[in-house]
């Protein structure tokens, strides 16, 4: 399907005709330009100069599947009321784009005739100043439109809607129930569906088995050789990865039938399965399905989100959970990993397959997994929670770094990291949030972003980074509760 963002520029009719053409042909030169650097085409639609005008244009906006947000700006003055109903419909993502056309002001020519086209800082403030008054949600990004910074923003926010339609269009397929007693992986589904629009819905193991049945040995020995080609084989367990083949295949089969993009299990349910799905479940990941581990949906969701909002919709994103620490003063670190299930897109070199024994659960058979390092460089986690009536976004800033010690028994790809501001504050901050176990680490989506889709998404918002306090998160937190009780 064709993505793009619609460019809608401001103006008025009382400036003539030679004004207007003049703003319709630069807004359609910065179009052509600015797609030139951006992620996605910004396609110029109107310069507008009327109520009926707006609202035409953003009705065609709400319905064209093709359109993944507005971005607006006023390189003349635009009246704002013109702008209201339009606004009060919209239902894109919407940036305003505070820019000019010119980069400086040119002393010896400048004069009336260029006052009355070079309006930009007279229009962007009645252009704010409507949206603040009817609470619309945007982004605003201000600049010069050929910086690199600006531009690079703007892509920014632009991967940030294709992340936004991902939630909008997102279907879980639930193998099984949740890992029994865990608080954090339950959650209001139907809330879940009301503000993010996703569908969650549960299969019976069962039914995975049944299709598990279905798949062929010739579709087996396609998928080993696609394995072999991306991944190093360090065992001599060729059936137990045959038979992740044959789990990998048959969840792909029924996710792509119902329209599902992400999934989740757990080792408590695998009732009529030799092994909990391990490589199967990475190198689905791999493809852009989110995860969940124990039956977090939640997780599983936010995973495949992120890295639809990552570089070439499937960034360096993946399904983690917090392990164990290291608490020597001055080198603390927190080590990241799961049982078997963590997305190859972290690797910092070629991952190995391997089969060992795993302690716990249902499985009849050692499972086969892939096992490596993460990369080191900056990423963040973020944990959507259920905080009973209404949903908080918990986003932390880290730094990955290289393992500081190899952990030759430990057969899980695994990730180390320094959380800011330090690895205590971090944690007793985290605790408070009442971020999760189970969370998403990426790369190339950071707190920025996400703040953008909880904005868009009308959630709660809260990021953890180097100037952190507890004291001011308490405070954050306290705020954030009465705002939110008043919503």
């Amino acid at each position: 399907m064709k993505k793009e963002f619609w460019f809608i520029v401001g103006s008025q009719d009382l400036y003539g005709q030679e004004v207007l053409r003049t703003v319709a042909e630069r807004a359609q030169e910065m179009a052509k330009e600015l797609s030139k650097v951006l992620p996605y085409p910004l396609v110029y639609k109107v310069t507008a100069m009327s109520n009926s005008q707006i609202t035409d244009v953003i009705k065609e906006a709400n319905y064209d599947d093709s359109c993944y947000g507005i971005v607006t700006w006023c390189h003349t003055f635009s009246p704002s009321k013109m702008w209201i109903n339009g606004f009060t419909n919209l239902q894109k993502p919407y940036c305003h784009l505070a820019t000019q056309y010119n980069l400086e002001i040119p002393d010896n020519e400048i004069d009336m005739d260029y006052m009355n086209l070079n309006q930009s800082a007279h229009g962007d403030r009645e252009h704010g100043f409507i949206a603040a008054r009817l609470r619309t949600s945007r982004k605003i990004i201000a600049g010069y439109w050929k910086d690199e910074e600006l531009q690079r923003r703007l892509g920014k926010w632009m991967r940030v809607c294709i992340g936004v339609r991902a939630s909008q269009t997102m279907k879980v397929m639930r193998f099984g129930d949740n890992m029994r007693e865990v608080a954090v992986t339950e959650g209001d589904k139907v809330e879940a569906q009301i503000k993010l629009g996703w569908q969650v819905n549960t299969w019976a193991t069962g039914d995975l088995v049944k299709e598990m049945s279905k798949v062929t040995e010739g579709e087996i020995d396609s998928l080993m050789e696609d394995y072999k080609s991306k991944y190093d084989i360090a065992t001599d367990n060729i059936q137990a990865i045959r038979y992740q083949a044959r789990e990998e295949i048959a969840m792909k089969k029924m996710m792509d039938r119902n329209g599902c993009k992400a999934f989740t299990n757990t080792f408590q349910d695998l009732y009529g399965m030799e092994q909990l799905p391990g490589l199967a479940s990475q190198n689905l990941m791999a493809q852009g399905y989110g995860y969940g581990g124990e039956g977090d949906w939640k997780v599983s969701a936010m995973t495949a989100i992120i890295k639809a909002m990552g570089k070439n919709e499937n960034g360096s994103s993946a399904f983690m959970e917090d392990y164990t620490y290291h608490l020597v003063k001055g080198k603390e670190y927190s080590l990241g990993a799961h049982m078997l299930e963590v997305c190859p897109s972290l690797a910092a070199d070629r991952p190995r397959i391997e089969t060992h024994h795993l302690g716990i659960g249902m499985n009849e058979k050692d499972p086969a997994r892939l096992v490596f390092e993460g990369k080191a460089g900056k990423a963040i986690v973020a944990s959507l929670i259920d905080m009973g009536g209404r949903l908080r976004l918990i986003v932390q800033d880290i730094e990955a770094v290289k393992p500081i010690m190899k952990m030759p028994n430990l057969p899980v790809a695994r990730v180390m990291w320094r959380a800011l501001p330090d690895l205590t504050t971090g944690l007793e901050c985290w605790l408070l949030t009442g971020g999760a176990h189970h969370t998403t680490l990426s790369y190339d989506v950071d707190a920025e972003m996400l703040r953008d889709w909880a904005r868009i998404m009308d959630i709660e918002f809260v990021h953890i980074g180097k100037d952190t306090t507890v004291e001011s998160l308490e405070k954050e937190l306290l705020y954030n509760d009465l705002i939110w009780k008043l919503k």
